[in-house]
């Protein structure tokens, strides 16, 4: 009986095995050098990824995190010095892979890019100097998931704009893990400071804390919450200084567990620079009385004070009845929603408004009372904007629990397939909806022309300038 040999591998196949052996020893060899950061080139990562190797750094580790946010910190204040602040142009997505496992600290910001092969990588993208931005919990970590996943279906999967999100605290490697694959744009998180959350060292807090029981008794809404009035404060006058925003001119304000019912088949931040809007909103409603008694004396306190901040063409008649001025009519409680809005950035960092936060915040009203930010918003925008510089997106169906904006007009809204929630459901309908004072404050019904037919008049003003340019 013959035994089976293994026949003498030819002479040079054996050479050219032992040089591919070599070479894949020497690229792993450089990879890994690289990986630790001993050599740094990018074509290192072309290499290892042709030959199946892992290209993901071993993490975001907490000195890169330093030097990062030190550098974006010096630049931020290098850029205030001069005046400025480095804008970016529309632009090539150009991405890069996150790390993973991923490291947090104190302080920390981590920005990410989207790896190569994402959606929109290699797509020249004309966007708005603009983000989505959204406060979050790490504990809503499936609850943010759900309002990314809406807002990138219903809009953002065609545009990329990028997200930025916020947290009091770190956020947990967790948390980044099971979202940044969910959007299309270059995500960021990021914490915020602790001046922007947490009691000034104006406001007493055993008085503070004293009123928290107190309205935590009478059971309102959120009154013994010390934590809900730092996002109230936060977003009254923090959130658009944060670092991170300081390159941007608009932003989209996204709440964890919202959901979007129609196609956004536009750009809503080039609908805002186009037609010269400032704020932007979908749902409006009161306010409870019983968490803002002093707001409205210290908003007519500070007009007399600052008349020349007061618009001629203000929108007054949205939160104050019965056609009386300023000094002498009531506030009715009216506001914007803002857990939904759009808005202009140089809005917030004028001076109107600067002075008119720091003077609601001195008196301590977001710890005594419970001041929330959307009547402060919503009071502001209706004193300090020309009305015609503030805007309802009714095409927007949108729901907040227990609030639901849904378009009504059968034809162009559902029969087309544009929009699937409930018409009958609307919240513009309630009586506790203050959509007929803004409609008394517009003159009209309020829904102003459609989306398309004022793009379409901004398309044929464009088209008449360039056809007989001055």
């Amino acid at each position: 009986m013959r035994f089976l040999t293994v026949r003498r591998l030819p002479r040079c196949l054996t050479v050219a095995f032992l040089f591919a052996t070599l070479a894949f020893s020497i690229t792993a060899l450089l990879h890994a050098m690289h990986r630790a950061e001993l050599i740094n080139h990018p074509y290192l990562d072309k290499v290892s990824s042709s030959i199946g190797l892992d290209t993901t750094p071993f993490s975001q580790s907490s000195s890169s995190s330093d030097s990062s946010s030190s550098s974006s910190s010096s630049s931020s204040s290098s850029s205030s010095d001069s005046g400025s602040v480095s804008k970016p142009q529309a632009d090539r997505i150009v991405i890069q892979r996150p790390s993973d496992p991923i490291r947090m600290h104190e302080n920390s910001i981590v920005q990410f890019e989207l790896p190569d092969g994402a959606a929109g990588s290699d797509i020249t993208i004309k966007r708005e100097n603009a983000t989505l931005v959204m406060l979050v919990r790490n504990s809503e970590v499936h609850s943010a998931r759900s309002s990314i996943r809406y807002v990138e279906d219903r809009f953002n999967k065609n545009y990329h704009y990028p997200w930025l999100f916020l947290n009091d605290r770190p956020f947990s490697a967790d948390f980044i893990r099971m979202t940044k694959n969910l959007v299309s744009g270059v995500p960021t998180y990021a914490q915020i400071p602790r001046e922007a959350w947490s009691m000034p060292e104006w406001v007493d807090r055993q008085k503070a804390r004293e009123c928290m029981r107190e309205m935590a008794s009478k059971n309102i809404i959120y009154g013994g919450s010390e934590s809900y009035r730092h996002m109230c404060r936060f977003f009254s006058g923090f959130f658009y200084r944060h670092e991170m925003m300081q390159k941007y001119d608009y932003y989209w304000r996204v709440e964890p567990d919202t959901q979007l019912y129609c196609d956004i088949d536009y750009d809503p931040f080039k609908f805002m620079r186009e037609n010269k809007k400032k704020y932007g909103f979908v749902i409006n409603l009161k306010e409870f009385a019983s968490t803002i008694e002093s707001l409205w004396p210290t908003v007519q306190n500070f007009s007399r004070a600052h008349p020349d901040y007061i618009h001629p063409n203000n929108a007054l008649d949205f939160i104050v009845d019965d056609n009386k001025n300023l000094t002498e009519g009531g506030y009715n409680l009216c506001h914007f929603w803002s857990n939904f809005e759009i808005a202009a950035l140089d809005f917030w960092r004028g001076q109107a408004y600067t002075d008119f936060f720091e003077t609601l915040d001195k008196t301590g009203g977001f710890f005594y009372e419970r001041w929330g930010d959307a009547p402060v918003h919503s009071i502001a925008a209706s004193l300090f904007l020309d009305k015609e510089e503030i805007h309802w997106f009714y095409d927007v169906g949108y729901r907040h629990h227990p609030f639901t904006h849904c378009p009504e007009p059968r034809k162009e809204y559902h029969e087309t397939g544009k929009c699937y929630c409930n018409p009958t459901q609307n919240f513009d309908r309630n009586g506790y909806s203050c959509t007929r004072q803004y409609r008394r404050m517009r003159g009209d019904l309020g829904v102003q022309k459609s989306i398309n037919e004022m793009m379409a008049s901004n398309d044929r003003k464009h088209a008449h300038l360039t056809d007989h340019p001055e």
